[in-house]
Order: C-alpha cells, then sequence, then structure tokens
C-alpha cells in the first residue's frame, strides 16, 4: 500500500521525496512506498524545478537569451495538471493526503532530469561531447520528458489496480496532454532568443564584386627559373568564427614563412569580413583556380589549397546566409581544377568525412590530405578557438617542427588522435594520399618551401671546415 507517513522534519522528508523521484524514474512503485507528501514539500520542490528548467533554458539560449515570463507560466501548466490528477486519486481513494503524491513526484524526477540536460549542454559547450551524440540529444530531451509523466501514471496505475482500458485510455490523454504542451514550450522557453533574419547589407552587397577582382589581380606570376607556391584558403561556414580565424592565420603563415606573399588569396564567409573579404562561393572558387592557373608555371610551380568547414559524406558546407549557395562536393572540385589547367596540387580538406572527397581528387600530380576518414567526424569547431583541431595539430605545430609535409602530417595526425581521446571522441582518422609524379617531385617543391632550413646546416659546416682547417695550419707550424 502506499505509505503516507506524517512529516518527521524537512530534511529527512526532501531525502525520501529525492529518492521517491530516483525509484519513479525506474518505473518502481517503490516510490510511493518512500514518498512524505506536504505542502512545504510541494512549494520547495516546485521551485527547485522552475529554477533547473530556467538553468537549463539559459544555458541553450546563450547570450542573445532574455528572460519570458510566459515560458515559467508554461511550465508551470504540468504540475499543475498533476495536482489535479492527485486531487482525482485522493477523492477516489478517500486519501486526502494523496493529493500531493502525483505533483511531488513529477517535480522531483522533473528537477534531476533538467540538472542532467544542463550538465549535457555545459559539457558541449565545452566540446567534450562526441559530435555524433549532438543529433540524439533532442531526441534523449524527448524521451525523458515523456517518460517523467507516464512514469507518474505507470507506477499508481499498478499499485491502485486499475483495468487494462482505464490503464490504456489514462497513458493516451497523458501523451496528447504531453504533445499539447511540449508545442507551447517549445514556443515560450523560459529565456527566449529572438529570431532574427539573417541579412546582407547593401554596402557589403556591392563591395563583394570589387573586393574579389582586387584580390585576383594581386595575384602575381611565377618566375621562370624557378618553382613557387601558391596558396587559396577556403572558409565555408559563416555561423561560426573558427573558420575565418583558421584561414586568417594559415595565410598569413604561409605568406611570412613559406613566401607566398603576392601569390595567395582567401575566400571566406563570414558576417565580420563581408566587405574586407571575398565571400567563399562555386563562383569565386572556380575564378580563383582559374586565376592562379593562368599566373602559375604548369610545370614548376605547385597550388596549396586549404578548405575548412562543416561537412557530410561528399559533400564541403559552403553557407553564407541569407544567400542561398551551392554546396561543393568532390566531382564538381575535381572539374574545377581540371578546368584551371594546374597540375601540381596539394589539397588539405577538413571538415567531417572529408575522406570521401580522396577518390574523386586522386591523380599522379596530386598529395591529397583530410582532416577525417570517409565515414569519420572532425572536431574543434567552436567559436573560441582560432584553429579547428586539425588546423592546429598540421599548421599551428607540425609544420613549424618539420621541413617535410609527410612528418608534419604524420605528427599532426598523432597530435589529433591524443587529443581525441582525451575527450573521448571517436577518432578522425585524417588521411594521406599522394599520387606517384607528386611524390617523386614533393621533395623538390618542399626546398621552395622551407628554403631558410638549409642555410644553418651548410654555415654550421662551413664553420666547422674553417676551425678544423685553422687547427691543422696552427699543427703544421
Amino acid at each position: 500500500m502506499i505509505d503516507l507517513k506524517p512529516s518527521i522534519n524537512f530534511w529527512h522528508d526532501f531525502k525520501s521525496n529525492q529518492i521517491a523521484g530516483l525509484w519513479l524514474f525506474l518505473g518502481s512503485r517503490r516510490s510511493l512506498k518512500v514518498i512524505h507528501p506536504s505542502i512545504f514539500q510541494l512549494l520547495v520542490w516546485g521551485v527547485l524545478g522552475g529554477a533547473a528548467n530556467t538553468l537549463f533554458s539559459w544555458m541553450v539560449a546563450g547570450d542573445g537569451g532574455q528572460f519570458n515570463s510566459q515560458g515559467l507560466v508554461s511550465y508551470a501548466l504540468w504540475p499543475f495538471l498533476a495536482l489535479i490528477v492527485g486531487i482525482f486519486l485522493s477523492q477516489r481513494t478517500n486519501n486526502p493526503r494523496l493529493m500531493l503524491v502525483p505533483a511531488i513526484l513529477w517535480l522531483v524526477l522533473d528537477t534531476n532530469i533538467a540538472l542532467l540536460q544542463s550538465f549535457i549542454q555545459y559539457l558541449g559547450q565545452l566540446d567534450y561531447l562526441p559530435y555524433s551524440l549532438y543529433n540524439y540529444l533532442p531526441g534523449l530531451f524527448m524521451v525523458l520528458f515523456v517518460w517523467q509523466s507516464l512514469a507518474v501514471v505507470w507506477v499508481f496505475a499498478r499499485e491502485l489496480k486499475w483495468p487494462w482500458w482505464e490503464r490504456a485510455l489514462i497513458m493516451l490523454a497523458t501523451l496528447v496532454t504531453l504533445v499539447v504542451w511540449q508545442g507551447s514550450v517549445r514556443s515560450q522557453p523560459i529565456w527566449k532568443v529572438e529570431d532574427v533574419p539573417p541579412t546582407f547589407a547593401e554596402d557589403a552587397f556591392y563591395a563583394q564584386s570589387r573586393l574579389l577582382h582586387k584580390a585576383l589581380e594581386q595575384i602575381q606570376y611565377g618566375e621562370f627559373a624557378q618553382s613557387h607556391w601558391y596558396f587559396l584558403g577556403v572558409a565555408g561556414a559563416s555561423y561560426q568564427d573558427v573558420f575565418k580565424s583558421e584561414i586568417m592565420r594559415i595565410k598569413d603563415q604561409f605568406d611570412t614563412r613559406f613566401g607566398t606573399f603576392g601569390r595567395s588569396m582567401m575566400l571566406v564567409n563570414n558576417p565580420d569580413t563581408r566587405t574586407q573579404i571575398p565571400i567563399a562561393s562555386r563562383t569565386s572558387i572556380a575564378m580563383a583556380l582559374n586565376r592562379i592557373g593562368q599566373q602559375m608555371n604548369r610545370e614548376s610551380d605547385v597550388l596549396f589549397l586549404y578548405m575548412t568547414s562543416h561537412g557530410a559524406p561528399n559533400d564541403f558546407e559552403i553557407e553564407n546566409a541569407p544567400l542561398d549557395l551551392q554546396q561543393v562536393d568532390p566531382k564538381w572540385l575535381r572539374e574545377a581544377l581540371d578546368k584551371s589547367g594546374i597540375r601540381w596540387r596539394v589539397i588539405v580538406v577538413s571538415s567531417c568525412f572529408s575522406g570521401s572527397f580522396i577518390s574523386s581528387l586522386q591523380s599522379p600530380d596530386t598529395l591529397i590530405i583530410t582532416a577525417s576518414a570517409a565515414d569519420r567526424q572532425s572536431f574543434g569547431c567552436t567559436n573560441e578557438a582560432d584553429y579547428t583541431y586539425f588546423g592546429r595539430a598540421l599548421f599551428d605545430q607540425a609544420m613549424r617542427d618539420h621541413h617535410s609535409m609527410k612528418d608534419a602530417f604524420q605528427q599532426a595526425k598523432q597530435t589529433v588522435a591524443k587529443w581525441e581521446s582525451a575527450q573521448g571522441f571517436e577518432p578522425s582518422e585524417p588521411q594521406w594520399v599522394i599520387g606517384k609524379n607528386m611524390e617523386l617531385m614533393l621533395p623538390q617543391l618542399e626546398q621552395h618551401l622551407f628554403p631558410q632550413q638549409t642555410l644553418p646546416q651548410a654555415t654550421a659546416i662551413s664553420h666547422e671546415e674553417k676551425t678544423h682547417g685553422t687547427s691543422a695550419k696552427k699543427q703544421v707550424l
């Protein structure tokens, strides 16, 4: 039978109700054995439930949210319905103290679930969750919400031995009510973010044509007598700053350290750069490749193409709302590269599932590096980061330590694996695929990418020879 012992003290009742909530989560009738209902406990758990749900709503809304009192009213609807159910049960069983039990049980379980959701949301903000989990979180939260309400009906139906038709009818009514309530909560959260339609300002609209042509015109000819590296960076998604930051930093690294100044260009999708840098689109990428192909020496110059964004299998995201931009797929990219006439290519694609680009881009004259395998995700895409995981490991670390692309890739691959293992992520498995001609040509091209690295060794040898020669002369004399 349901145990409705009188109150002993507040903390004893509080602990008992917390335990009852945990048993309720398991669908156990034991929750009805340990609960200690009282008006004071109802008020306390009501405040805690409202606070926990406010916390979760605030974390979801982020900095752009504003408190919405209507959302708090919408939240209070469900415990109020649970209280009405309690009144009905108390009348049916002739037990007045049973009136508070459904509402208290629901509030205890809802409070704990809201705190759990807040913790998961916090881990997501720190980028500690596997990316594959984000697709399932909304469904998981919905299941938890539905269960916390059905569990109350379930334990009472079993304890009071309702007939099957009555159980089915009440369960169905509960589900219908949940659907209506969830629709209300979705449109009226406790912390609300007002939807602001994305805009593309007039000054940016007219500036883009000028910016693109200026960037194309500054691509210089390569000298016929030596090899040159050309750099093209593409930041695809506008809604996360990490891609913009990464491209800008890597272009600067190539210009200052690897000598591509005057032979480099970047295309960036980001609201902050629309009046400063050409946007990334299929059109601008094709025009940039064609211009580089016209300016470079086909037989001796090489293109370093770096693309960073979100991705899906056979899809590199190009997004700059409210513009409707076509996505970049491997087949289109291969055709654009072939039309440009660029022979020697180093292509680095940093996005989830970027390994799916390899088969289409392969050629004897091409080195392809991807941040992930064809069936894996890559990580580090947050607004707070300056680089993605792979971008930081390869450019900010490995290419500062090594003077060989293969060695730099191997170090970056190991570094990324360590970071992913520490965070509990599924390994992204970066890929390296090189054509036969490029494998022979790359060491020669790397001499022009890292020309300064040969000087210290030569200087040291010359100094050693001079010292040794001077000593020999002294001995002879």
